[in-house]
């Protein structure tokens, strides 16, 4: 029997909604599998802003120090999306906790359920068996290099920043992982234009004696965008720096149908942080329609990477599986054959993932 505890910061907007799903989905496991877990929950982005003016109090940054893996929701809202000049802002926390826990690397599992191939607008016979494996760095480049404003305001610049020992962690994971599927490894940078991007690369080469069994493709950046869309199956393990990576994730979204059917881990060298790659989604906010199965799908990769529990993991892949092979669907994945009574609500779909755990 595993005893662990697991914080839940469900953040704004849907992450409220779909991390209670995520939680409920959890509890059926630890009560199928004998095991215990106790929850706790925190405050982060507008929430956090609002009830204590900072976007990460100490508090939460405490709890998260204090637990075992984290189930996240998102941040964000429209508020600040319409005033660039507002200096606290709900990413600011986001960013803080990648830093203060050391979560350098952004595992996002790109896998299709033959039932979704209709949902994606990429044809089916381009994607059947598509399954792709993203290493995002998250704790540099632009993101959290040097940025200020001059001239009165009227410039502004951002630093894309990467340091070797950076670059060589993330790689490490990513051929590590390579070894475990295909034995491929795609590389994105932009070394055609960009310094950091040439740093990006002779790490990689460097790296790639120690792996004889993996072979190394390098992309730039704008052939790899080109190529997901044209030919996703050529794809396997990927690694990229925090910008391309945010980009080329986003983009990937399209091949599962919705970002409401993406989970990602953020991990590093403690407390791992699991989370849908889906954002706040205010339009659709206390509506009670959230696909809640990127939160699922996360709680699933919880129990895999943090916990070591990859039957209990398997267990709600499989329930997902099930589920939509029924038919029943959120309206981001259902499609105008889809009868009405087979979309469902979040609470609803939740409903339907319970009784097949």
């Amino acid at each position: 029997m595993a005893k662990k505890h697991i914080l839940i910061v469900p953040g704004d907007g849907i992450g409220q909604e779909v991390t209670t799903v995520g939680k409920q989905v959890l509890d059926r496991i630890a009560e199928k599998f004998g095991h215990e877990f106790t929850y706790d929950e925190a405050l982060i982005g507008h929430v956090a802003i609002e009830a204590t003016g900072d976007p990460l109090p100490e508090e939460t940054l405490v709890k998260m120090r204090a637990s075992d893996a984290i189930l996240f929701g998102a941040v964000g809202h429209p508020k600040y999306d319409n005033d660039p000049s507002a200096k606290v802002r709900p990413e600011q926390g986001l960013l803080r906790m990648r830093k203060e826990l050391g979560l350098y690397a952004n595992l996002r599992p790109i896998k299709l359920f033959d039932e979704l191939l209709e949902a994606s607008s990429i044809k089916p016979e381009i994607l059947k068996g598509c399954d792709i494996l993203f290493f995002r760095e998250l704790t540099g480049d632009v993101y959290f290099g040097k940025r200020e404003r001059l001239d009165d305001g009227n410039t502004a610049y951002d630093t894309m920043i990467y340091s070797k020992y950076e670059v060589e962690r993330i790689a490490r994971k990513a051929f590590e992982a390579a070894r475990t599927r295909s034995k491929k490894l795609m590389s994105v940078d932009k070394a055609n234009v960009l310094e950091s991007s040439r740093l990006w690369r002779e790490v990689i080469q460097k790296l790639a004696p120690e792996y004889p069994d993996v072979e190394v493709e390098h992309q730039f950046i704008d052939a790899a965008a080109m190529l997901l869309i044209k030919d996703p199956r050529r794809f396997d393990v990927v690694v990229t720096g925090n910008l391309f990576g945010d980009i080329l994730t986003d983009e990937a979204s399209q091949i599962a149908g919705s970002m409401g059917m993406l989970a990602s881990a953020s991990v590093g060298d403690s407390t791992g942080v699991y989370e849908p790659i889906h954002g706040s989604a205010h339009d659709i906010t206390g509506k009670g329609v959230a696909n809640p199965l990127a939160s699922v799908l996360s709680a699933a990769l919880l129990l895999d990477i943090s916990f070591g529990l990859k039957a209990e993991s398997e267990a709600i892949i499989a329930a997902v599986d099930a589920v939509l092979k029924a038919g029943f669907r959120t309206r981001d994945i259902a499609n105008s054959e889809t009868p009405a009574d087979k979309i469902l609500g979040t609470d609803a779909m939740g409903a339907e993932l319970l009784k097949n755990l």
